[in-house]
């Protein structure tokens, strides 16, 4: 009578350690798939992340051998530091005018070439190629179209009666225009992301629309479209706006923070902070306040943008 239990608790016993063996070898399976992914995470990303935190409490020059822990007097600078608030203005000023024109346009121009039966892979292509182009490519040859004397541009107001300006040494002017640059230069990647979008809507929605009333073009866009776009407009609005804080070749190229700082924003001021002054430990202070810019905007998106977009 006791060979039974005692069988089926050994039977029981050896079940459990196949289980536990299995999960072992699931475990050192997934190590070694995850491991030099993380690993690499780690070293690209998380470690210099330490780094730059760690010498912004110090006021390490570059090229310097020896280096002294100073807290948070960097910061304090900063605070306190007039040009480093007008840096900020200026990026700030950038991203909320070029963010919603940037993403704005490439809807309507998405919704066009969707809408336009022929020719959409030209006007895909003529719109995608200034985003395919290198910033500094694109930099150069605006710098040229942009000549006080010789442009294009004055050339052409010239020829309406009108006297243009020097569009980069003009205070009042230099930064719409770096604006206009970059709006140009990454209309096409928001419409590439709608263009996406917009193939995912099912046509049987449109159809259902249109039997409960919604016939017109704008009250398919309002009822349909634009709701089911909601993903991919928050995804580009946060993606754009990234990009417009990491501005820095159009800057260097065309204007080096001038006229009078006028055209200064935040990265270029990390740049010249940590590589023209040399003050690498101020210069990591600013690395700080951006790279917290860009964590803000990321946990935006995750945790409030995401939630309240309509998702199908």
């Amino acid at each position: 009578m006791t060979i039974v239990p005692y069988t089926r608790s050994v039977g029981h016993n050896a079940a459990i350690s196949a289980i536990g063996r299995r999960r072992t070898r699931d475990w050192q399976t997934a190590v070694m798939l995850a491991g030099p992914g993380i690993l690499l995470l780690f070293i690209l990303f998380i470690l210099p992340a330490i780094a730059v935190f760690a010498i912004a409490a110090t006021d390490w020059q570059l090229g310097a051998k020896s280096l002294s822990f100073v807290g948070l007097r960097n910061f304090e600078l900063l605070w306190q530091d007039a040009d480093f608030w007008h840096s900020m203005i200026n990026t700030l000023a950038f991203v909320s005018v070029c963010v919603p024109v940037t993403v704005g346009l490439g809807l309507i121009v998405a919704l066009l070439i969707e809408a336009e039966s022929g020719l959409r892979a030209f006007y895909r292509a003529v719109h995608f190629l200034p985003f395919m182009a290198t910033m500094t490519a694109a930099a150069i040859a605006w710098e040229s179209l942009l000549h006080p004397t010789i442009g294009l541009l004055n050339q052409v107001l010239r020829s309406f009666g009108v006297q243009g300006t020097n569009w980069l040494r003009d205070e009042s002017a230099v930064l719409p225009v770096l604006g206009a640059i970059f709006v140009w230069k990454n209309l096409g990647y928001a419409m590439l992301l709608f263009l996406a979008g917009l193939k995912t809507i099912p046509s049987d929605l449109y159809d259902a629309a249109e039997v409960d009333g919604a016939d017109g073009p704008l009250s398919r866009l309002a009822t349909v479209t634009l709701p089911l776009l909601g993903p991919i407009a928050m995804f580009a609005l946060v993606v754009v706006a990234l990009r417009a804080f990491e501005v820095f070749d159009i800057i260097k190229v065309l204007t080096q923070g001038g006229p009078g700082k006028a055209s200064e924003m935040l990265l270029y001021t990390l740049y010249v902070e940590s590589f023209e002054y040399l003050r690498t430990g101020y210069g990591a202070a600013v690395s700080v306040v951006f790279l917290l810019i860009v964590i803000g905007l990321t946990l935006l998106q995750v945790f409030v943008l995401d939630k309240r977009v309509h998702y199908q």
